[in-house]
């Protein structure tokens, strides 16, 4: 039995009384918990979902997020959780290509989300969260009162069953569906709670967006499945997380490294008490030493555990320890249990040590593919390991190293942005003939999209209007801070554009 959900039951026998959701003043016991995913999981069957059936929600983060999460578990349904940051545009691709039934949200979305049903197809259901009675939709709360008392069962689950689709920015002009299984979320949960000690005793605070990966799983769902307890903060507030982390004696935390910088900066940092706090996950980035040590400062009794993973992996395939968290520094650390990094060169052959290749992963966490894509799943996962795109070294000792991100990627706060989707927009407009975008270094977001764009002769438009057009097309945080329009873009003698000469080109102004 791998249904993920499963852990529910468990829980509720060994603790039923036990806080497991806190947001504000609301709180769910382990009881409640339960109680309301079985409803929930009632109801989303009478709405005709059933086994491999996709369930959208776009929501911000929220205790009903998770009751989806364990609901659509529960009967066998795949959960697709929705970028809230991302256009309209950019949903209904997802929406129509992961053909799902039913979309959750709340009101702040109902808007695109009637439209939204209009452009799918597949989807057959509205539902709201919060917000009163509107035509065409359902209310989450009416569906959990029409099931009271219902006891729903977690339905078997083989390991490799899907239990979530997300999408990840790659290196296409296109988000590619993760297929995450049941397997995988159990490997990952045990595979975080044997490496950080979790136990019913650990709260975990969540401001990141539980979209992602950082958010849901860093350690979210494992801490849950230890025992313990999640609080969730709606969005990412750097005074309120420090206040959260004091109210609710948090033990760990994810940040991404904007969210790392916006805490350090809170005037009033060393008011609150950090005290409970064991350690602090990190990753995206090199951290530079003035900044850990600045960390550990804002956490005294923490260690700064920075991380190397990927959606395609759950998250979190190496931790750098606290032993080491000087001594190392730079490194991502080396694997959680039953996970293998091996470093490798075009060839195919082992790196020795020290010697760069590209990163490349195994163990039952690794996904099993692309949702529909056999191409990129079969130039992904070859000869059993799964191939990064990411460039790094590993030491004498195994700890890992990333000397290079993926191809064309941008890290922005926490967000990865791949470059060919961007281009793809700049293309559309009529006055482009060509346009290269790559990552500019920003003191907050760490880097943002920068635009080198030539225009077709004959024509004129200036970055403003770029900005405009692009905006309506992609979310906020793609369009590119910097337009600067050149004769020509550099490429090599193959025509491949020279995207680190871009990169080295000074941003004067």
């Amino acid at each position: 039995m791998h249904n993920f959900a499963s852990i529910l039951d468990y829980h509720l026998a060994q603790r039923p009384d036990a806080v497991a959701v806190t947001q504000d003043d609301r709180r769910l016991t382990v009881r409640e918990l339960h109680d309301r995913v079985d409803r929930l999981a009632a109801g989303l069957a009478d709405l005709g979902v059933g086994r491999g059936d996709v369930v959208a929600l776009l929501l911000h983060n929220r205790p009903e997020f998770l009751e989806l999460l364990y609901a659509t578990s529960r009967i066998g349904a795949v959960f697709l959780p929705l970028n809230y940051r991302l256009s309209e545009e950019e949903w209904a691709y997802i929406l129509g290509d992961a053909e799902a039934r039913v979309l959750v949200t709340e009101p702040e979305f109902t808007a695109p989300g009637g439209r939204l049903a209009g452009r799918t197809p597949s989807l057959e259901s509205l539902v709201l969260v919060d917000g009163g009675p509107r035509a065409g939709w359902t209310g989450y709360e009416d569906l959990l009162e029409g099931h009271s008392g219902a006891g729903t069962p977690a339905v078997d689950a083989a390991a490799d069953d899907l239990q979530r689709l997300m999408y990840t920015s790659g290196t296409t002009s296109r988000p590619k569906g993760v297929r995450i299984t049941h397997g995988n979320v159990q490997a990952k949960n045990l595979a975080h709670i044997v490496h950080f000690g979790l136990t019913a005793a650990d709260t975990t605070l969540v401001c990141g967006p539980l979209y992602h990966v950082g958010g849901l799983d860093m350690p979210a769902l494992a801490t849950l499945y230890a025992g313990g307890g999640v609080v969730l903060q709606r969005r990412f507030d750097a005074a309120g997380a420090l206040r959260a982390i004091e109210d609710h004696r948090v033990t760990n935390v994810w940040l991404a490294p904007a969210m790392v910088n916006a805490v350090l900066e809170v005037p009033d940092r060393a008011s609150y008490d950090t005290s409970s706090v064991r350690f602090v996950l990190g990753g995206g980035e090199k951290t530079p030493e003035p900044v850990l040590r600045r960390i550990m400062t804002a956490f005294p009794n923490a260690w700064f555990a920075d991380a190397y993973g990927l959606t395609e992996t759950v998250s979190g395939d190496t931790f750098l320890d606290r032993e080491h968290a000087l001594s190392k520094l730079g490194s991502v650390g080396r694997p959680v249990p039953h996970t293998r990094v091996r470093i490798v060169d075009d060839t195919g052959r082992e790196a020795a040590p020290g010697e760069l290749g590209e990163i490349t992963l195994r163990g039952p966490k690794v996904f099993g593919g692309y949702w529909r894509d056999e191409k990129a799943t079969a130039a992904a996962l070859r000869g059993g390991w799964f191939h990064t795109g990411d460039i790094g070294h590993v030491d004498k000792d195994g700890f890992l190293y990333v000397d290079d991100r993926k191809k064309d990627m941008i890290v922005s706060g926490g967000e990865n942005i791949a470059t060919p989707e961007v281009e793809r927009v700049l293309y559309e407009h009529p006055a482009v003939l060509e346009a290269a975008v790559v990552g500019l270094a920003h003191p907050r977001w760490g880097e943002v999209p920068r635009a080198f764009v030539v225009l077709r002769p004959g024509t004129s438009v200036d970055a403003d209007a770029l900005r405009g057009f692009c905006r309506e097309r992609l979310a906020g945080f793609k369009v590119p801070a910097r337009f600067d329009f050149v004769d020509e873009l550099p490429r090599t003698p193959s025509g491949k554009v020279l995207k680190r000469t871009l990169r080295d080109r000074p941003a004067e102004g």
